[in-house]
């Protein structure tokens, strides 16, 4: 939308992911924004709760990043992290095919949550944002899931599955953002940004 356009221009924006999903769904914000990864590593305190964890992933990036890139008042750095949660597990990204075979074996025929956690930092100030969608996937076979798997697609991919490519296939249905799945709520990220930076 215009508003958000106007009210970012002439902002020096950051996004602090390597993620090319990330990177397209942020044009729906602005045309003008820098690509600064974090590099640290993805760990979190072992018993934080599954809602959390991606809360406190998106703040460690941004955090990293804004120490990195000197940034004045009129820069934003957006530091994001997402998970799926089935079970009480937490599933990122798998550590290779047999690893996205289990998680995918665990989510098929059944529901999970998808938290995408945002954390903004603007004029000093750090400000975090969860958002969650609810997805149900249709029962798959072993055969199946192990073709997906064969396409690459799971690689890097949080719960091995994406949504915008051939893992839509797997989806019955979602309830929530279907953007917050791909890895960045930006409709929720726009209302936020509105308010710190027209209000």
């Amino acid at each position: 939308m215009s508003d958000i356009f106007n009210l970012l221009e002439g902002k020096r924006v950051v996004l602090a992911s390597a993620s090319p999903r990330r990177r397209e769904l942020m044009h729906m914000l602005t045309d003008e924004f820098e690509i600064i990864p974090a590099v640290g590593d993805e760990s979190y305190p072992e018993g934080m709760a599954s809602s959390d964890v991606p809360l406190y992933l998106a703040r460690l990036k941004c955090e990293e990043v804004a120490h990195r890139c000197e940034p004045d008042s009129e820069t934003i750095i957006i530091g994001c992290d997402t998970v799926v949660v089935a079970d009480d597990e937490i599933f990122g990204k798998p550590r290779d095919d047999a690893d996205a075979l289990r998680m995918l074996e665990v989510l098929e025929g059944g529901e999970h949550f998808v938290y995408s956690g945002v954390c903004i930092f603007y004029r000093g100030e750090y400000y975090s944002m969860l958002g969650c969608t609810r997805v149900r996937f249709y029962p798959a076979s072993r055969d199946e899931l192990m073709a997906y798997v064969r396409t690459g697609e799971p690689r890097g991919k949080a719960g091995a599955y994406a949504i915008q490519g051939l893992g839509g296939l797997l989806v019955e249905g979602i309830d929530g953002d279907f953007n917050n799945v791909v890895g960045l709520p930006v409709s929720l990220m726009a209302q936020r940004l509105k308010e710190l930076i027209g209000g």
